[in-house]
């Protein structure tokens, strides 16, 4: 597959160097190592197993090759792994190898182990966010701009509430991401049916012992066809997902040419096209959502394997494995470059007043018509807003100076307040109130 044309640009440059092969069979060696480690602390291994199982992988080389080729006949990595594993050990510590465990745990364990830096990461990212939309939100919480209904001009809102609302959205996803960095990725120590067989309740200890061992969380039970823990990760991180692709669409509407109301930040090469010069696409637009489309995929992938039968999974375990991983490095991906979208946005608030003004006044036509509604009645000064406004785009003229020109408007409203009625920055509802509201929200967590 030549994932690094097709699939590698949508994902963290940096998490794929720290979610490689080499790193996936240290995971699974730290299982077993600290496993060693625990029943040496509980009597059930000789003193000095562990320290004399760690120097012996010390400088030893897994050939990852033959555990790839191993896992046709076993079903996963863990297998092949064990068995290269246990043949590097002296001969009095072969049976201290693996002692009690399946190959579940090994897996489980070392995905945990694997994804918990790429959470934290992911957490770093979504707190830049944060910080960029405050300064967004402060700078434009009076810029009007036009809102969009089904597409099309609506009503005027400001551009600081359309950022809070990205910022609302990145920030929820956040906190469900949260507990599982705070409480931690469960540890999987089971054994081959979940019960410790062999151990009776000493298992429990030692797999407490394991999950503090390793900096895990404690699971109340082993959960190998109970997939509650993944099926949170996965919900979690596409979560995430969505929320950045919110803010990446709507940019993305903005930078079109006959819109021109934001861009993304520029650099060398940055948008460009290959045949057309003058062209500046939004790339990091583009990137976020086809990531995101493939965690919405993986997502599903996942949830449709949270019922495992009995006590293995019988491939639904088998298919979480990639889509998991895939999701929390594309998710760190389009985080990156969110980042990059906050921190850089270039705003261009004379083409957001210029917008306002392109329908020559119909965007104000809802207040106008309430305005002359006491004067002439509903319907007449519902035809009276949207003709004037028709006429002020024909024309050219100004929509407040096409409607005083009438007579029964004239007679009845004062100047001054047609040209307050028909100013949209004086129609901008809550919208500054919601800004204040975001930002105070935000700063208080």
């Amino acid at each position: 597959m030549p994932d690094a044309l097709i699939q590698h640009p949508f994902m963290s440059t940096g998490a794929l160097n720290t979610c490689t092969n080499e790193a996936m069979v240290r995971a699974m060696l730290a299982f077993e190592l600290a496993l060693a480690e625990v029943q040496e602390t509980a009597g059930i291994l000789p003193k000095g197993t562990s320290q004399r199982m760690t120097t012996a992988f010390w400088d030893h080389a897994f050939d990852l090759d033959a555990i790839a080729s191993g896992i046709a006949s076993g079903g996963n990595a863990a297998i092949p792994f064990v068995k290269q594993g246990r043949a590097a050990l002296p001969e009095d510590l072969k049976s201290c190898w693996h002692q009690g465990a399946t190959s579940q745990d090994v897996l489980d364990t070392a995905l945990m182990l694997l994804l918990k830096p790429r959470l934290k990461a992911i957490d770093h990212l979504l707190q830049r966010t944060k910080s960029a939309s405050l300064v967004l939100m402060n700078t434009h919480a009076e810029t009007p701009m036009v809102g969009r209904t089904l597409m099309q001009q609506a009503l005027p809102i400001t551009f600081g509430v359309k950022v809070a609302h990205w910022a609302l959205g990145l920030e929820q996803a956040r906190r469900r991401l949260a507990p599982l960095i705070e409480s931690g990725l469960p540890v999987q120590f089971g054994g081959a049916v979940g019960v410790h067989s062999g151990w009776g309740e000493q298992g429990v200890e030692l797999m407490v012992m394991l999950a503090q061992k390793l900096g895990l969380a404690t699971p109340v039970l082993p959960w190998h066809t109970d997939r509650q823990p993944i099926h949170a990760l996965a919900t979690a991180l596409d979560a995430v997902a969505g929320a950045a692709e919110k803010a990446a669409l709507d940019i993305a509407l903005l930078t079109q040419t006959e819109v021109g109301e934001v861009s993304e930040p520029g650099g060398e090469g940055m948008g460009e096209s290959s045949s057309m010069p003058h062209k500046r696409n939004p790339v990091r637009c583009a990137l976020i959502r086809g990531a995101v489309r493939q965690v919405h995929g993986h997502t599903t992938v996942i949830l449709n394997a949270t019922a495992q039968p009995l006590e293995r999974g019988l491939g639904e375990w088998h298919a979480e494995w990639a889509p998991l991983v895939d999701s929390a490095l594309l998710v760190e991906g389009a985080l990156e470059r969110l980042v990059e979208l906050f921190e850089g946005l270039e705003v261009h608030s004379e083409a957001m007043r210029r917008n306002l003004e392109i329908t020559g006044g119909a965007i104000m036509a809802e207040p106008v018509a309430r305005l002359l509604a006491p004067v002439l009645g509903q319907d007449a000064a519902k035809r009276l807003s949207t003709e004037a406004a028709e006429t002020a785009r024909r024309t050219g003229r100004g929509y407040a100076e096409v409607l005083g020109n009438h007579g029964e408007v004239k007679e009845g409203i004062e100047a001054s307040e047609l040209d307050r009625v028909t100013n949209p920055a004086l129609y901008l509802g809550s919208s500054k109130a919601q800004v204040e509201r975001a930002i105070a929200w935000l700063q208080a967590n």
